[in-house]
């Protein structure tokens, strides 16, 4: 069975959460004989193809990026030719240019939408692309959420909820690097074995500006990882706090982030805003048995982490409460390690990579068998 993945950026050239997402999907694949290729724009797609893990990539040529949305000319006649030796296609959404491609290309085959994330920034542009979008979504034989809570808190969703399905995203944690003894003492000598940690891009979504706002009067060691658009005002505003106890660390390579992720005491996660729709890095978090702080923002966060069970979820945009449930796992160590061993029995339960796999080799078999029917 081959699937097209289609999405607007991926790996070597973009390290998000989607593209981690769609890298574990492809990967856990390979056990149920699925050939799975991806299709991605590029600014410099050469070689054109390349192989990671298991599965193939095919880079287009990105010629123009407007509101977060690559265009690209010669990407149609990529598309059309693996599409039509496809026996599924996966679009991941959002990226308004796709549905284009997808409608011109005119091609008929069974088709996903894996449904990441609600358009939330772009609220003018979204009324413009709303009728496109609509058409786009009806036009899919599945739409999948990658947890309940997004699937009920989503206007969007709730208008196809009779072909959309849930399966959360999963990690393989053998997968990822062991950190060997020196690296470790090497950290733990710069940044000691009792800290706050945070991982991801310093996007606007990602609240890191309220954690920041909690830490003031604190002197609680916090440890982030990760750079972007908001890495110069954020290290402003911890100045202006007077805050000493933050590492701003930029980006790492993997080894160095589970070495920090093992070394951690617990996750901090004060993403504010829907944008933020599952967090991967929380779940990295989950999967090394480390307790969680969150916000409530009725995405899949609040399925990864549970309140008072796998870590302590608060209301969004709110330093004071922030600040509390830091002081709570801080001050209470014996709770904090056993939400920490809940933490990573859910993962073991919901969120493996093999549990990922399996329930869409399901789906793409029922696709399958439901067109052969439809065509008998």
């Amino acid at each position: 069975m081959q699937i097209l993945h289609f999405y607007k950026t991926y790996l070597p050239d973009s390290m998000g959460g989607v593209e981690q997402v769609i890298f574990q999907l492809c990967e856990s694949g390979a056990p149920y004989d699925i050939d799975n290729r991806v299709l991605s724009l590029s600014t410099d797609p050469s070689p054109e193809v390349m192989h990671m893990g298991t599965h193939q990539i095919h880079r287009a040529k990105l010629d123009i990026q407007i509101a977060s949305t690559g265009f690209s000319v010669s990407v149609f006649k990529k598309f059309r030719e693996m599409a039509a030796e496809a026996d599924v296609i996966n679009y991941h959404f959002p990226w308004p240019f796709m549905d284009v491609v997808h409608f011109l290309s005119g091609i008929v085959k069974p088709s996903v939408v894996t449904y990441h994330s609600d358009i939330i920034r772009q609220k003018n542009l979204l009324k413009l692309y709303r009728p496109l979008m609509t058409r786009f979504l009806a036009s899919a034989d599945r739409i999948v959420a990658a947890s309940p809570n997004y699937l009920h808190t989503s206007d969007v969703l709730q208008k196809f909820q009779d072909k959309t399905r849930v399966i959360t995203y999963g990690l393989n944690k053998a997968g990822y690097p062991q950190p060997d003894a020196e690296r470790m003492n090497r950290w733990r000598q710069r940044v000691g074995d009792k800290f706050f940690l945070f991982v991801g891009v310093m996007r606007y979504y990602k609240g890191l500006h309220i954690l920041l706002d909690a830490l003031q009067n604190l002197d609680y060691p916090v440890v982030i990882v990760g750079a972007g658009p908001l890495e110069n005002e954020l290290h402003a505003q911890a100045a202006a706090l007077g805050l000493r106890n933050v590492h701003f660390l930029g980006r790492l390579g993997d080894e160095d982030k589970v070495a920090l992720l093992q070394l951690s005491y617990a996750i901090v996660f004060p993403s504010h805003l829907r944008s933020e729709a599952f967090g991967i890095s929380l779940l990295e978090g989950a999967m090394y048995g480390k307790p969680m702080i969150s916000s409530e923002i009725g995405t899949g966060t609040s399925y990864i982490n549970i309140h008072n069970e796998t870590g302590l979820v608060v209301p969004p945009s709110n330093p004071h409460a922030f600040r509390e449930a830091m002081r709570t796992l801080w001050d209470n160590p014996v709770l904090a390690a056993e939400m920490g061993r809940k933490a990573e029995a859910r993962y073991r339960q919901l969120f493996t990579a093999e549990e990922m796999g399996r329930k869409w080799n399901e789906l793409y078999q029922e696709l399958l068998e439901e067109k052969s029917l439809s065509y008998a």
